[in-house]
């Protein structure tokens, strides 16, 4: 699924946002700096570092919720390469007509599967591959059942094929929710929200120097602005840098195992 913003984007706005309200609370610091007593300052601490805390909290929590949906769609395609590579085997179980008569049902079903990801984060597009997924599904369990009723057909046929070919069902349904599962876009919008308010809040502070240390400045909001950038390619992990070309590959070797 597609993110609301492009991350590379979100990452821009967030960085020159940052930027713009660190100069702004410097500003405000040095107008307030002339009436505002030490222990007035000093009180601050406190505010500030609630906000700080807050924000750090936020973004690991949700750099964390990331990298857990991250590793689960890894772990979701081996078990989809898994449970299509059981169901062809068991293939063998029938007579030999409708095992090759399956076997082709099953090469299309694969390349349906790795199209479909393939034009992944493009949910819209993806759906003609999903669509021909649906119908392969069927296809294939029409035929199965009365293969595994035929009588030179294994008699425990039905029992084995059968369930392997509902596991193999079930997880493209897991997998397509998979891609659906991303926390609400608000959250994203409070992360940002929190980024600017903290460069806020420390450009305040920086008020006390006579010139501005562009070190400090730049190495907050560059690590700020990359963490957010990396979780949201995590997040997302076929929209950015991060993809699962890798783990897809399993689903490839299952299918190049069928030629």
């Amino acid at each position: 699924m597609k993110p609301a913003i492009s991350p590379i984007l979100y990452a821009v706005l967030l960085f020159l946002g940052m930027l713009l309200l660190l100069e702004a609370g410097r500003q405000l610091g040095i107008l307030r700096g002339s009436s505002a007593s030490e222990a007035e300052r000093s009180g601050l601490n406190t505010v500030e570092n609630a906000v700080l805390a807050l924000f750090g909290l936020l973004m690991a929590f949700t750099f964390s919720g990331a990298a857990v949906r991250f590793n689960e769609k890894r772990i979701l395609i081996a078990d989809e390469a898994n449970a299509i590579e059981t169901a062809y085997l068991r293939l063998h179980l029938l007579p030999v007509n409708e095992e090759t008569k399956l076997q082709a049902l099953f090469r299309e079903y694969v390349d349906s599967r790795l199209s479909t990801y393939r034009t992944l984060p493009n949910l819209e597009a993806a759906r003609g591959s999903m669509a021909e997924t649906t119908r392969l599904q069927k296809q294939i369990w029409t035929d199965a059942v009365p293969a595994t009723q035929l009588s030179k057909s294994h008699p425990d046929a039905g029992k084995l094929l059968l369930p392997a070919l509902n596991s193999m069902f079930d997880i493209s349904t897991t997998r397509t929710m998979a891609l659906q599962n991303h926390p609400p876009k608000i959250v994203y919008g409070l992360l940002f929200a929190l980024g600017l308010l903290c460069s806020l809040l420390a450009g305040y502070r920086m008020a006390n120097g006579k010139r501005r240390s562009w070190l400090h400045i730049l190495t907050f909001i560059v690590i700020t602005v990359s963490i957010v950038y990396v979780m949201l390619n995590v997040e997302y992990p076929r929209a950015g840098l991060i993809r699962l070309e890798s783990a897809d590959r399993f689903l490839v070797l299952v299918r190049q195992g069928m030629d």
